[in-house]
């Protein structure tokens, strides 16, 4: 089994944090073999000599018949092998070894054809200046490389802690708050020098405020267009209204009814798109809600009451369990009516309500949601495979949901049909005011726009 690296071992720090400490360990090694090298070489080199000169000290003396000095001996005890082997073939040599226990500098040459003349220096200081410098190498590398790493560290994270924020800022802008900008304080000083991720926040601000800008034009668009059609479309109504019975008189006034409806969707919409709408709120059943939309929808009186269960001509509502929330009831009964619109429009019955506590699932058994709407969420004015509407219907669901502060989710069952669910907050969103004297977004808050 392949174990799953952690995910904060692919950040920028820790590649950076390891980058530096790899260096500093190849380059404090490469320093403190130089170092090490150079002076073992100097502290041998003067041993050596220091050796030799009190063997040419002996030999002189040994060759006078005079009594040796101090360390010097003709075929001592502790000798190595290789260094007698040398001296007695007739050459010179020194040899660091050990020598009743203590790191000894010999120096051998010959002395009379079968013996080996031989002086002995005491090599421990040398040894531990050696061993000391060794320690001080390796001690100086590990402050070394720590301060680095601090310092390298330090500078990685202001970079990472900059690229952070300005991913906050993008995951901001694609959840829609189009007012969110990175303002990098080094783009605000043109003195000083502006750096990569700098050039990223200033390309980001600037395409966030040209899509802003685009946004907003289109809104603006979309609302003048709506306001522009409402008064010569009240006018055709009227008109249409005045006309002798008839079949041609009853498509005239369906026409009018859909451009109506198009145009206080579009108008809905407009509104949303400004993000200022307030809520008024109040206690609700969830289960008498849904049973409400369901009544509105089939245009019945009445639903015939079971255990758990009614139905309605071709849709069903099922209570798993009830719940009172505190939310809009008109936006709630918006969001509803226009899933049960949708479902019955393009899925195929039965069209199942199902309440089960703060949680209401609106299930078709036709074939299921576009990929594009469950990989994105309902976009206006797109269909596909020649369905009716204007995508308006749920595009205006997700919308009064957000409102709501609830969640909204499309996808398909696994045995076939599309599946909304919408989750009730446990606590009303933020803004939201007292049930008095604010005036709703449609004429009656049922689904007249299905997607």
């Amino acid at each position: 089994m392949r174990l799953a690296r952690p995910r904060w071992s692919g950040t920028l720090a820790v590649k950076a944090a390891v980058f530096i400490t790899v260096m500093c360990c190849a380059l404090a090694a490469l320093l403190g073999v130089l170092v090490h090298v150079s002076v073992t070489h100097q502290t041998v080199g003067e041993a050596r000599d220091l050796a030799l000169s009190r063997l040419e000290d002996a030999t002189t003396a040994f060759e006078a018949g005079d009594t040796l000095g101090f360390g010097a001996e003709v075929d001592p005890p502790g000798l190595p092998t290789a260094l007698r082997r040398l001296a007695v073939a007739g050459e010179r040599g020194t040899m660091v070894a050990e020598h009743r226990g203590r790191p000894t500098m010999w120096a051998a040459g010959p002395a009379d054809g079968e013996r080996a003349l031989a002086v002995a220096v005491d090599y421990r200081q040398s040894a531990r200046t050696i061993e000391a410098l060794d320690n001080a190498i390796l001690w100086s590398s590990v402050l070394a490389i720590g301060a680095t790493l601090l310092v390298g560290a330090f500078a990685v994270t202001r970079v990472t802690r900059r690229l952070h924020a300005t991913a906050r800022v993008a995951r901001r802008i694609s959840a829609g708050d189009l007012d969110a900008r990175v303002d990098d304080p080094r783009t605000k000083d043109p003195t000083r020098p502006q750096d990569e991720v700098a050039v990223v926040a200033v390309a980001l601000d600037s395409m966030a405020s040209s899509l802003q800008g685009k946004l907003l034009s289109e809104q603006r668009f979309t609302a003048d267009v709506a306001h522009e059609l409402r008064t010569p479309l009240t006018g055709l109504h009227a008109a249409a209204e005045l006309l002798p019975p008839g079949r041609p008189t009853e498509l005239v006034r369906d026409r009018v009814a859909a451009l109506r409806t198009l145009t206080e969707d579009l108008l809905e919409i407009s509104r949303l798109d400004t993000g200022r709408e307030r809520l008024e709120l109040d206690t609700e059943s969830l289960e008498a809600v849904v049973r409400r939309v369901i009544r509105a929808a089939a245009g019945s009186p009445g639903a015939t009451p079971g255990v758990g269960t009614s139905t309605s001509t071709d849709t069903e509502v099922r209570v798993v369990r009830d719940a009172l929330v505190e939310t809009d009831r008109r936006r709630l009964e918006r969001v509803l009516g226009n899933l049960v619109a949708n479902a019955r429009l393009h899925g195929r019955a039965p069209v199942v309500l199902t309440v089960n506590g703060p949680v209401v699932t609106v299930r078709d058994h036709g074939d299921g949601y576009p990929e594009y709407l469950t990989a994105h969420g309902p976009q206006r004015f797109r269909t596909e495979g020649g369905a009716k509407g204007h995508g308006l219907g749920l595009t205006i669901a997700a919308g009064q949901a957000e409102v709501l502060g609830a969640r909204l989710t499309f996808a398909n069952a696994p045995d076939g049909g599309a599946v909304a669910t919408l989750t009730l907050p446990h606590t009303p969103p933020a803004g939201a005011g007292p049930r008095a004297g604010t005036t709703p977004s449609t004429g009656d808050g049922l689904p007249d726009g299905a997607a």
